[in-house]
């Protein structure tokens, strides 16, 4: 029961952490694009990292690789800014929640998980959660950035269960190095045929895109992967929730923003759901 607990405790650094995401790109990133920081988010930190384990993939690893860190980094991260660009009102956020949902249905046809009642109530009491925490009134539903954050929360499912379905011979850190790697590379050609030049970069926005990678993803993702490979799919993705929820904070504390009754309401459907999501993992 310790050992569980301290696993679930450090899988949720890594979404406490990504909730900093949203803040970090408006504040410090506001004239970069959405592929460009989601290429310089992951391919400086898994270079970093492979230069540390001085490993490459073999044989079939190499697709599943390339696979995982398409699911896991290329569409999540290009869809996440995207989606968070288009969409004002912290409705990325509110269509992101849909993830917990699609994760119980995918363990099911991938990894033979059984479908408890517990966690599909969990999911949709966290998406409810979530969209009392952020989701104002007249917020803008623009088609592309919803369907940009339905694509994000979709890959990185698919991303989670298949994580948890390949387990490669190597050490953690290696494994996010190359995943990290492979999706960052694949970004290069995207960010550099699509996207405009990347802008002549300030003390700040270096600082931003170090938090971003080194922390945002090197650290955190390793933690992510720790917690796959121990914990239910369902289990692991209730743990995303947590994410909207830093945002929230962090706009409170540093940003001056204010807290309605209905956003406190949320963050308590949030928790419940998380508690729930744990339950129905242990049962």
């Amino acid at each position: 029961m310790k050992a569980r607990a301290t696993d679930l405790w450090l899988t949720a650094i890594a979404p406490a952490i990504w909730g900093s995401t949203y803040i970090v790109t408006t504040e410090f990133l506001a004239n970069f694009s959405p592929v460009t920081v989601a290429m310089l988010r992951a391919l400086p930190a898994g270079l970093l990292l492979l230069a540390l384990v001085r490993q490459l993939p073999a044989g079939i690893w190499w697709a599943r690789i390339f696979l995982l860190g398409a699911l896991n980094f290329s569409i999540f991260l290009s869809m996440l800014f995207i989606s968070a660009y288009r969409l004002p009102g912290g409705v990325a956020a509110t269509v992101g929640a849909v993830q917990p949902l699609l994760v119980v249905f995918l363990a099911r046809f991938v990894l033979a998980s059984p479908i408890r009642l517990l966690s599909i109530a969990a999911a949709l009491v966290g998406a409810a959660g979530v969209a009392l925490l952020v989701l104002a009134p007249n917020a803008a539903l623009d088609p592309v950035g919803v369907a940009a954050g339905l694509a994000g929360a979709a890959s990185m499912a698919c991303g989670t269960v298949l994580s948890r379905r390949w387990q490669p011979p190597v050490s953690l850190l290696t494994f996010t190095a190359w995943q990290l790697t492979a999706g960052g590379l694949l970004l290069v050609p995207v960010a550099v045929l699509f996207e405009p030049a990347i802008p002549v970069p300030t003390v700040q926005n270096l600082l931003a895109l170090a938090w971003l990678g080194l922390i945002g993803m090197a650290l955190t993702y390793a933690l992510w992967l720790r917690g796959i490979a121990r914990l239910e799919s369902s289990v692991v993705s209730s743990l995303v929730l947590l994410s909207p929820v830093t945002a929230m904070l962090l706009g409170w504390l540093l940003l001056a923003q204010t807290l309605a009754p209905l956003q406190v309401a949320g963050v308590v459907l949030v928790v419940g759901s998380i508690w729930l999501g744990q339950r129905a993992g242990r049962r």
